[in-house]
């Protein structure tokens, strides 16, 4: 039997696991990626992955199962999740791991304590276990490709990882200086850098080396199957045939067309990379996909920013507003929120609507804080240095009715809400909305008061008083093509499209609405290009499920 030819479309790390898996199934693996650069989004993240029942879970003593992590899905589903594809993803996703440390240099370790995103409901692990993050990786090791890798906007330290922050630790240690020092010194970088370095390196390994500023622009297809694409290069048009097509090309977030058309609401700040214009959407619609999800992305707040502190002009809201003394309002300067749950969770926060209005309820929205923020923490958006006045571009004023004065909200209402904000947090609950009874707001808030509601209560008393718009972003969308079980793409009768696959944000998300904990966005990407590339190899994933099964 002649060898399959597999193309993957995309290298973020939905596509370079895909190359892994597809090559490693007995396949010739061609990747194309439209950027000039590799690693997509996955690059720019903090590189975690969700894997519930993983294997690292029996080193820190935690207790879970296949049936603990679906009925925790499936508690959260809101009749949008697929059992099938959830099954598909926790059965994968313990092979995956183990699969991919016994054959790649990829390695993953367990972030203790790190709780799921809604760890109180049923199945959740509220003491962590489910969360992996890669260890550092040097990029010495990638040779000319180490600079073909694009770098994190958002995570700007290439060597510094989630676990070297409080958000990694269970007990906060010290900072080492010396030890960043000498990881600049080996180019050894975290976070996404270090899981796609990692993914990168096994694809070398295998003598797949991605074709960069390639576009694919149209499926071939023949005899009711794919057969291969046309890819727009440098050097001009080509046809690339193949046994097989896995989309790996991310979502459609930097699509006004797609998005105006697709989502349930405003998402007018993505932070993924610009790339990700829905070629893969509309490739797999051409060929008769059936969509689903499409309403749904990766919901995350975001600020702008100058560009001299962060290149995309936006930065990423998410710890900051889990700190104590600070909340957020909206035009009524109102709360509106837990200000400290996922960032996710802020999706439908945004998309309310006030139906007299006929306008958005919670947009524009504020993040306000006061003095004994700043002292405490700084407010620098990338990790502030308690005591340092935050930058100019921030909204101050000595009051909180001069501060409502310059944000354009009714001063006694904004004097109320914060009046009515104080009196919970000196009774210790916040009553209107549960800010810290949840272990995800703790673990996010101040470390050195993750004990209880504490970590994430605290009055505003201390002027001045300071204010940040908050935009409603997304990591990506996460609605397109549905796929089965082995990540095949179906058509509008529920059937698969011989040839075609997909995987990451350009797929229909296995997780609905929702958001399982941390890493749950590369975690499906990572699973679904491991299921898709061993299909369409030739080897459907069902024996290697088998033989790793805990």
């Amino acid at each position: 039997m002649a060898q399959r030819h597999v193309v993957v479309l995309g290298s973020g790390g939905s596509g370079l696991t895909a190359a892994v898996a597809a090559h490693d199934s007995g396949a010739r693996v061609s990747v194309f990626e439209k950027h000039h650069q590799i690693g997509g989004t996955t690059a720019w993240s903090g590189g975690l992955v969700w894997i519930p029942n993983n294997h690292h879970e029996q080193a820190l003593g935690v207790a879970d199962s296949r049936e603990e992590a679906l009925t925790y899905l499936m508690a959260l589903s809101n009749d949008m999740i697929d059992p099938s594809l959830a099954e598909a993803f926790l059965d994968a996703g313990p092979v995956m791991v183990r699969y991919l440390e016994d054959n790649t240099p990829v390695r993953f370790r367990p972030i203790p304590g790190f709780p799921d995103y809604h760890a109180e409901h049923p199945g959740g692990k509220p003491d962590g276990g489910r969360a992996l993050d890669c260890p550092l990786y040097p990029f010495t090791e990638l040779g000319d490709w180490a600079d073909r890798i694009t770098r994190s906007p958002y995570f700007q330290d290439p060597r510094i990882s989630i676990c070297d922050t409080p958000l990694g630790q269970v007990e906060p240690r010290p900072f080492d200086f010396e030890e960043i020092a000498r990881r600049g010194e080996a180019d050894e970088r975290g976070n996404g850098q270090a899981l796609i370095g990692r993914l990168m390196r096994a694809c070398l390994e295998r003598g797949i080396e991605p074709r960069t500023s390639c576009r694919a622009l149209e499926l071939l297809t023949e005899d009711g199957r794919v057969a291969g694409v046309r890819i727009e290069t440098p050097e001009g048009e080509i046809t690339e045939r193949a046994d097989a097509v896995i989309l790996a090309t991310g979502g459609f977030e930097w699509n006004e067309d797609f998005k105006r058309a697709f989502l349930r609401g405003p998402m007018t700040h993505p932070v993924s990379i610009a790339t990700n214009t829905g070629d893969g959407l509309k490739m797999a619609m051409k060929a008769g996909a059936m969509l689903g999800n499409m309403r749904e992305a990766w919901w995350m707040p975001v600020v702008e920013v100058p560009t001299e502190e962060v290149s995309t002009g936006l930065s990423l809201v998410a710890g900051q507003r889990s700190l104590p003394r600070s909340i957020m309002v909206n035009r009524k300067a109102q709360r509106f929120v837990n200000e400290a749950t996922n960032y996710n969770a802020f999706g439908p926060a945004f998309h309310e609507q006030d139906a007299n209005a006929f306008d958005y309820r919670n947009l524009p929205c504020w993040l306000i804080f006061d003095q004994g923020y700043v002292d405490l923490y700084g407010f620098g958006m990338m990790g502030g240095v308690p005591g340092e006045p935050p930058p100019q571009w921030v909204t101050r004023a000595p009051t909180l009715a001069a501060l409502a004065e310059r944000i354009g909200v009714e001063a006694g209402a904004l004097e109320a809400t914060v009046q009515r904000w104080n009196q919970q947090v000196a009774a210790g609950r916040d009553e209107d909305f549960g800010r810290g009874e949840a272990a995800h707001d703790i673990w996010w808030g101040d470390a050195a008061r993750r004990g209880g509601p504490e970590a994430t209560l605290g009055p505003l008393d201390r002027g001045p008083y300071f204010a940040v718009e908050i935009k409603s972003g997304a990591l990506g969308t996460k609605g397109g093509p549905r796929v089965d079980q082995n990540a095949n793409v179906l058509d509008l009768d529920g059937q698969p499209i011989p040839g075609l696959y997909a995987a990451g944000n350009v797929m229909s998300s296995p997780l609905g609405m929702t958001y399982g904990g941390p890493g749950g966005t590369i975690s499906c990407a990572l699973v679904f290009g491991f299921l898709a590339g061993w299909d369409a190899g030739g080897q459907p994933l069902l024996p290697l499920r088998e033989a790793a099964a805990p």
